[in-house]
């Protein structure tokens, strides 16, 4: 499996009123084209490791996988850049409009399906779980403790999903829609219930963002920086606890602040 998210190459670098050649860790950009049922479904720009996760929890948050038994097989081919993915069912009309996509990196709104598939395919959330503020600092503390390449190059978004205690996993990617579909992936294999996890983000949580929990499925969403307008809407709308600005030992929450609770003493 290709897992060289990392390169180093030659730079000119300023540095105190020289120039310096030096040498620089720059983050690997890889075209991934997934094929459904030997069709061209997306071509998906990412970093190269954790491609089948990445493969499974994009399919899945698209709503071309619905149930674990829908996948019949999946095959990376990491040497031409594709993901052979063999499916027990056709995908559809509505998946017509959507082959030979090109999802960038950035994944802003150039995805096609924004907000056209997404009303039908985000879930509101019936999560359960309860946190204590401690548990949210340690997992935001966690995240950027696993940050390692980010701190090489500072061009990887960083996300994890956590339940609150023992279980906490860490992805990255170029792309921070990649990183929660590698997420998501990972729990899919493993048959791990997502329902009350908790999805913890290294950029500003967008609508885009919140979306993207919702059709994982998670109740609680953190992340170090703010959220927007739309984001909090939705998160209103979808029972999601939306906080933000973790930092220095606070944070704000912006929506549905009943799941966090304060022991009494």
């Amino acid at each position: 499996m290709h897992e060289d998210v990392l390169t180093n190459q030659p730079i000119v670098r300023y540095e105190n009123g020289t120039l310096i050649e030096k040498k620089d860790h720059y983050v690997t950009e890889f075209p991934l084209t997934i094929m459904v049922n030997g069709e061209e479904f997306a071509t998906v720009i990412c970093s190269p490791n954790h491609m089948e996760e990445l493969t499974l929890g994009f399919l899945a948050s698209e709503g071309a996988i619905l149930r674990s038994d829908d996948l019949k097989s999946i095959q990376i081919d990491d040497s031409r850049g594709f993901a052979h993915v063999e499916l027990t069912k056709s995908l559809g009309e509505r998946f017509e409009y959507s082959t030979k996509r090109m999802i960038a990196s950035c994944c802003g709104k150039s995805r096609e399906f924004y907000f056209q598939n997404d009303a039908a395919i985000a879930k509101t959330s019936m999560s359960n779980i309860e946190l204590n503020p401690k548990q949210v600092l340690n997992m935001m503390t966690r995240l950027q403790s696993a940050s390692e390449v980010f701190k090489k190059t500072g061009g990887l978004h960083n996300a994890a999903i956590s339940d609150g205690d023992t279980f906490f996993e860490h992805r990255q990617d170029i792309g921070r829609h990649n990183a929660l579909d590698k997420l998501y992936g990972y729990c899919i294999e493993r048959h791990i219930p997502v329902r009350n996890k908790v999805l913890i983000f290294s950029g500003r949580i967008s609508s885009e963002i919140l979306i993207k929990a919702a059709k994982i499925g998670v109740g609680v969403i953190l992340s170090k920086s703010a959220p927007t307008t739309l984001a909090i809407t939705l998160a209103h709308d979808l029972n999601i606890t939306a906080i933000g600005f973790i930092r220095e030992g606070n944070f704000n929450i912006y929506s549905h602040p009943e799941r966090i609770k304060i022991a009494e003493e």
